[in-house]
């Protein structure tokens, strides 16, 4: 996948990280799930779509409160995990390799419709004019961006590993930038602060599953951020927290 404005339009592939996705990027905080579930995302009644949803994180963390649920991604080894993790779990869940762009429901499907950590990888015109089409009359969209802070020591020491290696990584400033970029009118952002606790290895785990290392780095190089990464790793504590930051933008869409 290319995406303009994302690493000077550098390919990556985060079906490259399916297994390391599945395993190491499940680190939302309870705050996001509270906050989707106030919002009316999951309940028993509705319906729900997840676009990008990768190995499946949000539906399968709120499945069990009796929603209809169904997740998109256009990777289809992301979607293989995702039904592999919902099968472990027993979970009800649908999921489709599709496109944002091209959805394949019919009008006024959804109650709600989510997209965590990918808005900003859609073709913004047609993914926005797939979503007003699939939501019911006052539905509702959230868009979710999960960061951690670079004033986190740990954090801050990733990051700059992975920058020596790949520049042309922009790393969470795509992210950023899209959360205050409306889809649609009278939109409301919550941001929540909130430190994450990690081990050295899903701290690991949840680097090699980012967009500048696994999924877009040759073997060669991934080799050898692999190695110098857990050289970082060996001199921190073997458990410890890394802030991050929520923001959750939602909206009501007529």
């Amino acid at each position: 996948m290319n995406v303009r404005g994302v690493d000077g339009g550098n390919a990556f592939d985060f079906g490259r990280t399916s297994e390391m996705y599945a395993k190491y990027r499940d680190i939302y905080p309870p705050e996001l799930y509270e906050k989707l579930y106030a919002l009316g995302v999951g309940k028993a009644g509705t319906s729900w779509l997840d676009l990008g949803t990768g190995t499946g994180v949000l539906p399968l963390n709120l499945y069990t409160y009796g929603a209809e649920i169904t997740g998109t991604d256009v990777s289809a080894s992301q979607i293989d995990a995702a039904r592999a993790a919902a099968g472990e779990k027993g979970a009800s869940v649908r999921f489709l390799v599709s496109p944002a762009e091209t959805l394949p429901f019919a009008d006024d499907s959804f109650d709600s419709v989510t997209a965590a950590q990918c808005f900003w990888y859609f073709e913004r015109e047609k993914a926005i004019a797939e979503i007003r089409r699939v939501l019911k009359p006052g539905g509702l969209f959230v868009k979710i961006y999960l960061t951690y802070s670079l004033r986190d020591p740990i954090a801050r020491r990733s990051y700059q590993l992975v920058k020596r290696l790949n520049p042309a990584w922009s790393s969470g400033t795509t992210g950023y930038r899209d959360v205050y970029d409306h889809p649609f009118p009278n939109g409301k952002v919550d941001v929540f602060g909130c430190d994450l606790p990690f081990t050295r290895e899903t701290w690991h785990g949840r680097m090699c599953a980012c967009r500048g290392t696994l999924a877009s780095m040759d073997a060669g190089t991934f080799a050898v951020w692999d190695a110098r990464h857990r050289r970082m790793l060996g001199k921190c504590p073997e458990s410890f927290t890394v802030r991050h930051r929520l923001y959750i933008a939602s909206y009501r869409v007529d």
